[in-house]
C-alpha cells in the first residue's frame, strides 16, 4: 500500500477544498506541511483526529505547522463537517481518489471479514522544500496533535 516513506518527494496535486478553491502542495512550499488523509466525516474515529488537530491548531502553527485535511467526501459534506466542530484546516474533497492514490492511502480493506476498498489514516509530513519528513500509519485520533508534536 503506503510505499512512500521519510526522504522522497512529497507527490505533487491540485484539488478542491471544501469551498470550492483550488489548492495545490506547491501552495505550501517553504512551510511544513502536515497533510492527514482520513476515512469519512463525522465517524468517531475521524471526528476524533480531526478535534484533536483542532485543538492543538495554535501549537502547531507555532510550531510552523500548516494542516490540510483530505477524504473522500464531497465539498458540502467538508463543509458541514467545519462548521459543525469548529475545523481551523480545509479538506480537500477527493472523490476521484487522485490524491490518496498518489500517496498510496487508498486501498483494500478489511472490516469485520469484509472486504472493500478505502482510506488508510495515515498522516504525511512535509518539509519546507516538498520532502516528506514523516510517514505515520499508526494514527492517534484522540492525541493526533501531541503525537505530531512529539517529534516537531
Amino acid at each position: 500500500m503506503i510505499t512512500l516513506k521519510a526522504g522522497d518527494d512529497a507527490p505533487p496535486f491540485t484539488a478542491t477544498v471544501q469551498d470550492g478553491s483550488q489548492v495545490s502542495l506547491s501552495d505550501y512550499r517553504g512551510k511544513k506541511l502536515v497533510l492527514f488523509f482520513y476515512p469519512k466525516d463525522d465517524t468517531p474515529g475521524c471526528t476524533a483526529a480531526a478535534c484533536s488537530l483542532r485543538d492543538g491548531f495554535d501549537e502547531l502553527r507555532d510550531a510552523g505547522y500548516e494542516l490540510l485535511g483530505v477524504s473522500p467526501d464531497p465539498t458540502e459534506k467538508h463543509r458541514k463537517f467545519i462548521d459543525k466542530h469548529g475545523l481551523p484546516m480545509p479538506l480537500i474533497a477527493d472523490e476521484d481518489h487522485r490524491v490518496m492514490d498518489a500517496y498510496g492511502v487508498w486501498g483494500p480493506k478489511k472490516f469485520m471479514g469484509r472486504e472493500y476498498d478505502g482510506v488508510h489514516r495515515t498522516t504525511f509530513v512535509i518539509d519546507a522544500t516538498g520532502k516528506i519528513e514523516r510517514v505515520i500509519t499508526k494514527v492517534n485520533t484522540k492525541n493526533h496533535a501531541a503525537q505530531l508534536l512529539e517529534t516537531a
